[in-house]
């Protein structure tokens, strides 16, 4: 995600971001993005290049009349340089309001001749000059000034509105003044309080979070990523606390407030006002110098307790691989690593001070399991990833943002790779990412990477595109073109974006890559149309077809494509254990006699899940896969086991396939031990849960996984000498935890009073806790389920005294696990008081509470019932997330209803989660088609393999 008048030649440059065309794909942007650092490293205060290139695209056709009535800045005026000076005040004042002052000189060029300034600004105060006008002005370089007119803001659209006496003169250079008063509220956004208790005292935090359009809540800006800009910045703080920003503290002046610092920073580099942060704290840090000056910034108990060596132990070595993966020095002389209290997203790539919630840079291997772990580690190489990609070389407009997210989503795990090699990580990216966002792709409500401009207008329609689509699928589809041309390719031709040697093109062709179309080409129908298809083999005849997976087929596709829904499909595959070999898909259907088999043989494609599609195949090697998995798994790749179970589920839901060959896909279970079948197929039999467990399916396919999870139980009670040790792989201890969980749940013998007996251990003695970390979160809700009033209040008691992020979320989720309706009730009204459950952890509790099937219909009530309240008081963040999680178990014709009415009751209201509410409706109706259709067999199925001898 990412604020006297000295401009140096290196950083006192107009930035110039080159428009990205419709047609956005990685190989274009390599040679938009060169010619940025080209334009980036040209003479100071250039006459005519750079804000020429942010030209307005067209309005839409009901466009408004007056200039400020549109969201978008005219391209009439180009920011410089920004000198800001704010002072955040740390305690209340007499209003009970907690608030902050300053003042704001940018310098600016007239582009085009005009008489208005538009800049933005929002829930700002602004102060009156003697002329009463909310702003002065006066002209640089021998330029006049004309007189201002009048002036006001524009809340709708968020401008501080000028009207001018005269216009202003093309490649004339301006200043404009401006003096303000804003709430350093709670909210998240913009410039913002965050509060924690240390020894019994509450501190006070004035943070940032300026990503996509909240540089405005802190000094009126010209509020778009391509109106960049160098950043002086001043910050006025208490002498006994801390004042971080982008660039490295320059140096003090004497302060007119007494017991007050006045601390000047280093000039930013040129970069977007998304970009700008600033902190005051009373943290402590430690540091060390590997590449840059690199700090990491928490709590001062945190520091002391070692909760940042982690982070500052891997953040040099990933440093050291995007400098060698981009082949560029890394871009300023320090890297600041915050961890806040509060903090709305996971991190944001704020340039030289990234901003992280705690668990996302905080680790204690005394408490902290190997998942926090790996998350602290993708998290810091995504926001390093983003130094370069994102940063140095930006976007034109969010309406690609896409290109920023998707990209340092994929490269995060080949950071995080390097920096802990025995992980995987380069595997685990199909689980965590590819798997999950294929659900939400295969929706007809479901949107393209790249949106057209014009689309992405308010500040709401950029805030839905911060959704697993844009980072999700954006990495999915990067690491399938990294597959298909290699990955030394794909790195080569990324280089060019800060060395700008040749483009991705030579690179191919360099490296004798044959491809049937130009990369361009290709990734077009990827990234331009929503959706993916499905691919089907006939292996009696070789045919292969595609056509545009939906998980319901039923629903009306409204979106139309340039494409009609077609792709150029990069197939891979592997014949009865063969060498893979490659095709390429290239028009709705084909024959490949290669693929046709003999009467032994089996096949199966898209190894690894390098491509994003799913495959269904002939009745004929389906039962040959599944006695394949029945007598000898191991012959197909980990990987595509785990491949098999997902498709085949999601191809019964899109009735494709029946849903008994789905349930047979994980029938060899009891002899795998391997994480990604068996977290593939619990994420899959889930969806069974949600829609049978308040049916007479529940029991019937309790006992099934019941008798398919005792053999991995064991397994690992064998491997951990009956629970003692910990498994030495990373996968391991992920497969450990799916081991308790599944079994605690479905009654398997030994695992229920392990649980709870390591729960009342720690009960009779809370100071010492001696469940693994790695277990902790099956271990808690599991004995919160079994237990009542006593293990709850235990468990909260904890939670509000735990003094490690980690812990506290472990906590926070267990205690949605109690079966009890009061207490969850209890719990959802805590969500509304940010003194119990902050304000940044609110949503993801109700929709902890909604997954437990007892608390769904009290969330579904508590979110209808507080819809306002929650909107209003908690409008920093986006509620997507909250809506699809509370109607997940929708299946029902009185549930749809229910949606439907909230839509129709909340329509103004609804904002940034609106996307979300259709896809819950379209998921819903779903649903219902799929239980109308499959719950007799599934039950019939359950029964039969329940009833059979083990």
């Amino acid at each position: 995600m990412g604020k006297g008048f000295y401009i140096s030649k290196a950083l006192g440059i107009v930035c110039v971001v080159a428009a990205i065309g419709a047609v956005a794909t990685i190989i274009a942007l390599s040679v938009v993005y060169a010619q940025e650092k080209s334009k980036n490293e040209e003479a100071l205060l250039p006459s005519t290049s750079g804000p020429g290139a942010t030209t307005l695209p067209p309005t839409t056709p009901s466009a408004p009349k007056e200039l400020w009535d549109h969201y978008r800045l005219p391209d009439t005026l180009a920011p410089l340089t920004y000198n800001v000076t704010l002072w955040p005040r740390l305690e209340p004042n007499e209003h009970g309001l907690y608030i902050f002052t300053g003042h704001s000189k940018v310098v600016f060029r007239c582009v085009k001749e005009t008489d208005l300034i538009l800049i933005h600004s929002n829930k700002l105060n602004l102060t009156a000059s003697e002329g009463g006008h909310l702003a002065t002005l006066k002209g640089l370089d021998g330029a006049t000034a004309p007189g201002l007119k009048k002036t006001w803001l524009e809340v709708p659209t968020e401008y501080l509105v000028i009207q001018l006496d005269s216009p202003l003169q093309a490649g004339s250079w301006y200043e404009l003044f401006t003096d303000f008063v804003g709430e350093l509220a709670d909210d998240l956004g913009g410039f913002y309080r965050s509060e924690y208790m240390e020894d019994g005292v509450k501190k006070v935090v004035a943070t940032t979070q300026m990503q996509p359009t909240d540089a405005r809540k802190a000094f009126p800006c010209f509020d778009e990523p391509a109106m960049k800009a160098v950043f002086h910045m001043t910050l006025i703080h208490p002498s006994d606390t801390v004042a971080l920003s982008n660039g490295m503290n320059h140096g003090k002046f004497l302060c007119p407030v007494q017991h007050f610092t006045c601390e000047l920073f280093e000039p930013t580099e040129i970069m977007s006002t998304y970009l700008l942060a600033f902190v005051v704290c009373d943290f402590g840090f430690i540091g060390t110098e590997p590449t840059a000056e690199v700090r990491i910034w928490a709590r001062k108990k945190a520091i002391a307790e070692g909760q940042g060596d982690y982070a500052l132990e891997k953040t040099g070595p990933i440093l050291t691989f995007f400098e060698n993966y981009y082949k560029s020095k890394y871009p300023l002389s320090k890297s600041d690593q915050i961890a806040l209290p509060d903090f709305s997203a996971g991190a944001m790539e704020n340039w030289g001070l990234i901003t992280y919630r705690e668990t996302a840079l905080l680790y204690n291997p005394h408490a902290s399991s190997n998942g926090d772990k790996e998350w602290v580690a993708t998290v810091i190489s995504h926001e390093l990833a983003h130094m370069w990609f994102g940063n140095l070389v930006t976007t034109r407009w969010w309406n690609d943002l896409w290109l920023n997210e998707g990209f340092a989503t994929y490269v995060s795990y080949l950071g995080a790779n390097y920096a802990e090699p025995t992980w995987n990580m380069k595997d685990l990216i199909v689980l965590n990412e590819i798997v999950g966002v294929m659900g939400v792709d295969a929706l007809a409500s479901s949107h393209p990477l790249s949106s057209k401009e014009e689309d992405v207008q308010r500040p709401e329609d950029i805030s839905q595109l911060f959704d697993s689509i844009t980072y999700s699928k954006g990495a999915a589809v990067l690491r399938m073109l990294s597959e298909f041309i290699t990955e030394k390719v794909f790195s080569e031709g990324l280089a060019v974006i800060v060395t700008f040697e040749y483009s991705c093109h030579q690179a191919v062709d360099k490296n004798g890559i044959k491809l049937p179309h130009t990369v361009e080409v290709i990734m077009n129908r990827w990234i331009l149309q929503m959706g993916f298809p499905v691919v089907t083999i006939d292996t009696k005849t070789g045919r292969i077809t595609q056509k545009h997976f939906l998980l319901d087929p039923e629903s009306v596709v409204e979106t139309p494509s340039e494409f009609k829904y077609e792709w150029f499909v990069p197939m891979t595959w592997i014949k009865t254990g063969g060498v893979e070999q490659q095709y390429w898909l290239l028009n709705k259907e084909a024959t490949n006699a290669e693929m046709a088999l003999g009467v032994n043989d089996w096949l199966v494609a898209n190894i690894d899940m390098k491509g994003f599609y799913r495959v269904n195949y002939d009745s004929e090697n389906w039962e040959r896969l599944l006695n394949k998995l029945s007598t000898k798994h191991q012959d197909i790749p980990v990987i595509n086991r785990a491949q098999i179970i997902d498709d085949a589920f999601n191809l019964a839901r899109a009735k494709m396939v029946n849903t008994t060959l789905a349930l047979r896909t994980t029938k060899f279970l009891d002899k795998e031990v391997e994480y990604m079948p068996w977290e593939t197929a619990s994420r899959n039999l889930n969806y069974f849960f949600l829609m049978f467990d308040r049916s007479e399916v529940y029991g019937h396919m309790q006992a099934y996984i019941k008798k398919q999870v005792t053999p991995l139980f064991n397994h690992f009670k064998e491997l951990t000498a009956n629970w003692t040790k910990i498994p030495d792989n990373h996968t391991d201890q992920y497969n450990q935890v799916n081991a308790i969980s599944l079994a605690c749940s479905t009654g398997v013998e030994g695992c229920k009073e392990l649980t709870t007996g390591w729960f009342k251990e720690w009960m009779s003695d809370p100071a010492n806790n001696k469940i693994s970390p790695n277990l902790k979160t099956t271990v808690y809700c599991s004995a919160i389920a079994a237990g009542g009033v006593d293990e709850w209040d235990f468990a909260w008691s904890m939670f509000k005294n735990a003094t490690i992020a980690s812990e506290a979320d472990k906590l926070m989720y267990a205690l949605s696990c109690t079966k009890q309706p009061w207490l969850l009730n209890r719990y959802l009204e805590y969500c509304l008081d940010p003194t119990k459950i902050r304000k940044q952890d609110a949503t993801s509790t109700v929709v902890s509470i909604a997954g437990n099937p007892i608390g769904q219909p009290l969330a579904w009530d508590f979110v209808r019932a507080n819809w306002d309240h929650i909107v209003n008081d908690y409008g920093g963040f986006s509620f997507g997330g909250l809506i699809s999680g509370v109607t997940k178990r929708f299946s029902s014709e009185f549930e749809y209803k229910q949606l439907v009415q909230f839509k129709e009751d909340n329509a103004g209201s609804l904002g940034t989660s609106s996307a979300a509410l259709e896809q819950s409706l379209e998921r819903t109706k779903a649903n219902m088609n799929w239980v109308a259709m499959n719950k007799d067999q599934v039950l019939e199925w359950f029964i039969s393999e329940t009833s059979s001898p083990v």
